[in-house]
């Protein structure tokens, strides 16, 4: 019998795996991370891991669904990663890895399948109340990686999965030209140009004094700035919600970040830029709500 609605959310990063089984309140019975199986041209591995999370879900509660997101170009309908660079994923049918990984163990439940920013948008937007469900608010994490997500009055725009890739977009011109927004401005950018193991170590050193950490980090928020500015002008965002590792630094990132933003968007509404409430979890709680969506749709319902 499955286990009063709770639902788990798997969180696929390019490192690592985030999992968090929930009961039909949101209470955390279980969170659990393991790293991401390298090698996995077919995702064949990948689906063995996410069996493995559902087994372990069943020590607490039997979960009613199960949510699975990833980076990459994801056709959320077609449960396929279009590709993922950083996974080795090319027009891998996920979804239906993941389904037939537990129908081996007998388990049959509902799979949701979605992109991890999207999902991420999902969570920081969800009973947030406020002006977060109305217009059009950027949910923009600064990880290992760079995307966003565009939320329009309460709903998340997939754009036939390819909405939000702003750190594949390649530089133009000036001294970064030729590389893609990412390799500038997202965690692993910084860390990787000023010569740290983390962004966190990178952090430390600028506010230590150090000119090469410095200027890495001042190019990230520059090139950073100019992402946001151009998806504000778009889309008419009054809300900018940053998350992502480097989000974690505080004014360190946001005080020079609005400075940047506001000085590009001269003469037009300045969006709010605001820290992610969810922090690195956001994309583990929006594939819970992804796998509520689907446990609600295929009828089985989630007892009051």
């Amino acid at each position: 019998m499955r286990g009063a609605g709770a639902v788990l959310g798997v969180d696929v990063g390019g490192t690592g795996i985030k999992a968090r089984l929930t009961d039909a309140d949101g209470l955390v019975l279980d969170e659990i991370r393991v790293p991401t199986p390298r090698d996995d041209p077919d995702a064949l591995r990948l689906a063995a891991v996410v069996a493995d999370l559902v087994a372990r879900a069943h020590e607490h509660r039997v979960p009613g669904a199960v949510g699975l997101v990833t980076p990459g170009v994801v056709d959320d309908r077609a449960g396929r990663v279009v590709l993922a660079v950083n996974l080795g994923w090319r027009d891998v049918p996920v979804r239906d890895r993941v389904r037939d990984a537990l129908g081996a163990r007998g388990i049959d439940m509902p799979v949701a399948f979605g992109h991890d920013v999207r999902a991420g948008a999902l969570a920081e937007t969800t009973d947030a109340g406020g002006t977060l469900t109305r217009g059009s608010v950027a949910f923009v994490p600064v990880g290992t990686g760079l995307a966003s997500a565009l939320v329009v009055d309460g709903v998340v725009v997939p754009g036939d999965g390819w909405a939000g890739e702003i750190g594949q977009v390649r530089i133009p011109a000036g001294p970064h030209a030729g590389l893609r927004v990412e390799e500038i401005a997202s965690a692993g950018g910084v860390a990787r140009r000023s010569g740290t193991s983390s962004a966190h170590e990178a952090m430390l050193r600028v506010r230590a004094g150090d000119p090469v950490a410095a200027a890495a980090w001042a190019d990230c928020v520059a090139v950073l700035a100019d992402a946001l500015v151009w998806t504000t002008a778009v889309a008419g965002c009054h809300t900018v919600i940053v998350g992502g590792g480097l989000a974690e630094s505080g004014p360190l990132l946001f005080a020079p970040l609005e400075a940047a933003v506001s000085e590009r968007l001269a003469g037009l509404r300045v969006p709010r830029l605001v820290p992610a409430r969810h922090g690195d979890a956001a994309g583990a709680i929006g594939a819970g709500l992804l796998a509520r969506q689907a446990l609600a749709a295929s009828g089985a319902g989630v007892p009051a």
